[in-house]
């Protein structure tokens, strides 16, 4: 997938440095958060919150020239950003039974992005978070938000992948995963993808 190597090799010139999913000051992030979402108290005012905003990130991608689309969902009002060349699969009816609203590749099938609804048995968003901590196949579990949404980011090294999760109202979990995370650099492309989940309208 060599347009997913040029982004990845961009993204590493333009945020050599910055972490992407990295630990922000409560004070320095407040006022943003309270002022362009809609969340609680605690979480916009709990010490060393890890947070993501693609008003941050947006910027670093038009330095750098890296190319993509914002891709929505007949499901959910939520917008994601991939960069060019990861195009969206028709879903199968047997894809959608099992909670799938979008899949997305290279021609070349060398990357892949899956949003998915998770039924995790009405379980909080912490609650769901230490349930992924005790499982062996997960590893870095953490919590933050994306956009001023809590969110629970973690691995699974065998799968060889990124993911997020959000809770719904409707007890649900929306979850994406990325993958490959081992390709080099990649990290940083996939962050750019969960910086990019937002509301769309």
């Amino acid at each position: 997938m060599k347009k997913f190597l040029l982004a990845a090799m961009t993204l590493s010139i333009m945020m050599s440095g910055t972490a992407v999913f990295a630990e922000e000051p409560a004070e320095e992030t407040v006022a943003e958060e309270t002022a362009t979402e809609e969340t609680t108290e605690e979480e916009t005012t709990e010490e060393g919150t890890n947070s993501l905003n693609w008003e941050d990130v947006e910027p670093i991608l038009e330095a750098g020239e890296v190319n993509g689309d914002f891709h929505t969902f007949d499901e959910i009002d939520v917008k994601i950003w991939l960069p060019e060349g990861c195009d969206p699969v028709e879903l199968t009816d047997e894809d959608k039974e099992n909670g799938y609203i979008g899949y997305f590749m290279p021609e070349d099938e060398s990357a892949a992005v899956a949003v998915v609804y998770v039924d995790v048995n009405g379980m909080s968003l912490e609650e769901y978070a230490e349930y992924l901590a005790s499982e062996d196949d997960v590893a870095e579990v953490e919590a933050g938000t994306v956009n001023g949404f809590p969110c629970v980011t973690y691995k699974m090294p065998e799968n060889d992948s990124m993911n997020i999760t959000f809770t719904t109202e409707a007890g649900y979990a929306l979850e994406v995963t990325c993958t490959p995370a081992s390709e080099e650099n990649a990290e940083l492309v996939w962050g750019v993808v969960m910086a990019s989940i937002q509301s769309a309208s």
